[in-house]
């Protein structure tokens, strides 16, 4: 394994376990504290949190990690009987299917409708997408943490003995 890819791999695990703690938060406190707050407060709360998680630092991590994944799975297809290149490639599918692709296919269109809802429609909308959203959360955490335990076990497995 080359150094560079070396160096891919770990950016690669440190942005899935970035991006898969902030999931992990989310399924285990942050939906919970809203759920318990009156449905225009958390709606709204929501809502602010869809904002401001719009950033720079957010917008690297959410963006980059999956582009390096890319370049991680398309090596270990070049690669595939060396040792690790099964569990890198299961690994970084995993972060491109799950907290990656998930993301976008579900949670990104339940953040749109809520930012399009206004706060007076709070008790119609707000427990149905707590129920949808977290829903997927909980599925895109659990393939992330996933994605973290094989491509950590290929990087392993690629250490000269």
């Amino acid at each position: 394994m080359s150094g560079l890819i070396t160096v891919i791999i770990v950016a690669s695990i440190l942005g899935a376990g970035l991006i898969t703690g902030l999931l992990f938060a989310f399924s285990n406190f942050i939906m919970r504290a809203l759920s318990d707050l009156p449905s225009d407060k958390g709606m709204f709360a929501m809502q602010r949190i869809n904002v401001t998680i719009i950033n720079p630092v957010f917008m690297v991590l959410f963006l980059a990690t999956p582009v390096l994944c890319s370049v991680i799975a398309f090596t270990s297809i070049q690669n595939i009987n060396e040792s690790g290149s099964l569990y890198l490639l299961i690994g970084a599918l995993a972060y491109i299917i799950g907290p990656f692709g998930i993301t976008m296919l579900f949670n990104v269109p339940l953040n749109n409708l809520l930012a399009r809802t206004d706060v007076s429609a709070s008790k119609e909308v707000w427990p149905m997408y707590q129920k949808r959203w977290q829903w997927w959360n909980h599925i895109r955490t659990y393939i992330g943490v996933a994605s973290i335990l094989f491509m950590t076990i290929g990087l392993g497995s690629n250490e000269p003995q």
